[in-house]
């Protein structure tokens, strides 16, 4: 029984931190822009990293 006299203060020590780096992040701009970064991936520039053999094969406008 004398535990609970423990462990209750550091369960509010801990809810208290996570809500604290809560709103530390939403001041922050963490949550912002939610989508941006799960595009960009799509918007990367690649080609060099493509093996030339595996390149489909350009039309050339001559």
């Amino acid at each position: 029984m004398d535990i609970i006299y423990l462990l209750i203060p550091i369960a509010v020590i801990l809810a208290g931190c996570g809500v604290w780096a809560f709103f530390w992040s939403v001041n922050s701009g963490q949550f912002d822009d939610l989508d941006s970064p799960a595009h960009r991936i799509l918007f990367d520039d690649d080609d060099d990293l493509i093996p030339q053999d595996a390149k489909p094969p350009r039309k050339s406008d001559d």
